[in-house]
C-alpha cells in the first residue's frame, strides 16, 4: 500500500484544515487506519485511529475539535481539524495497519507527512 498526505498548510490560530490521505496498490477497506503528527525537536504521536468498520479513537487534546474519517470508495483516509491552534503544528502523517498496532504507532504502512502550521 502506498499512502499520500495532503491538505497541510498555514493557518490561524481557530482556522480549519482537512487532510487526505490517498492509497493505491491496495484496497484502504482492508485496513484500520490512522493520523499521527511529529512536533520539531519530539516524537512521532498518535492523533486517532478509525478501524475499517468506522469505529474510531482520539488522543485527549484532539477531541471534539478533529474528526477521522474515510471514504472506502475513494480510497482515502480524511482529517477535518476546527479550531486549529499553535501546539497543532506539525508534521502529520498517515498510517494503515491493525488497530491496536495503530493505536501504539506502529503501523504496517506510513504516508508521506504534510505540514501544518497554525499561526497565533
Amino acid at each position: 500500500v502506498q499512502l499520500q498526505a495532503s491538505g497541510g498548510g498555514l493557518v490561524q490560530a481557530g482556522g480549519s484544515l482537512r487532510l487526505s490521505c490517498a492509497a493505491s496498490g491496495r484496497p484502504l477497506s482492508n485496513y484500520d487506519m490512522g493520523w499521527y503528527r511529529q512536533a520539531p525537536g519530539t516524537q512521532r504521536k498518535l492523533v486517532a485511529v478509525i478501524s475499517s468498520g468506522g469505529s474510531t479513537n482520539y488522543v485527549d487534546s484532539v477531541k471534539g475539535r478533529f474528526t477521522i474519517s474515510r471514504d472506502n470508495a475513494k480510497n482515502t483516509l480524511y482529517l477535518q481539524m476546527n479550531n486549529l491552534q499553535p501546539e497543532d503544528t506539525a508534521v502529520y502523517y498517515c498510517s494503515a495497519g491493525f488497530f491496536a498496532a495503530l493505536l501504539g504507532g506502529d503501523g504496517t504502512y506510513w504516508g508521506t507527512g504534510t505540514q501544518v502550521t497554525v499561526s497565533s
